[in-house]
């Protein structure tokens, strides 16, 4: 039974940093991708960043490039989100997703994820 629990969110100032982590458990370490998406109110749903534990492969969405940064720890199985300079517009409900088939390789669409987390909630705001 594939579970994944975020946690990490909070209420954080404009410029201040976060860090989100997903912990994993009911698949294979050496074959998956995790990504974190968020959706703010009355928005769609983004992809945010991925990881795939295939290649090693990293993805960011454009408006987080350079302030955020994805990693994992394969001995705790957790994939960690580390999240600097944070803007109001980064405010959201932040989940992690795993997926378990195909190629593995980031980006991924948001529908080849099997498994979501319960979600963490960020709030930017002065």
């Amino acid at each position: 039974q594939v579970q994944l629990v975020e946690s990490g969110g909070g209420l954080v100032q404009p410029g201040g940093s976060l860090r989100l982590s997903c912990v994993g458990s009911g698949f294979g370490s050496d074959y998956h991708a995790i990504g974190w998406f968020r959706q703010a109110p009355g928005k769609e749903r983004e992809g945010v960043s991925c990881i795939s534990s295939v290649d090693g492969g990293t993805y960011y969405v454009d408006s987080v490039k350079g302030r955020f940064t994805i990693s994992r720890d394969t001995a705790k199985n957790t994939v960690y989100l580390q999240m600097n300079s944070l803007k109001p517009e980064d405010t959201g409900a932040y989940y992690c997703a795993a997926a378990i088939w195909g190629m593995l390789r980031c980006p991924i669409p948001s529908d080849e994820y099997g498994y979501w987390g319960q979600g963490t909630q960020v709030t930017v705001s002065s």
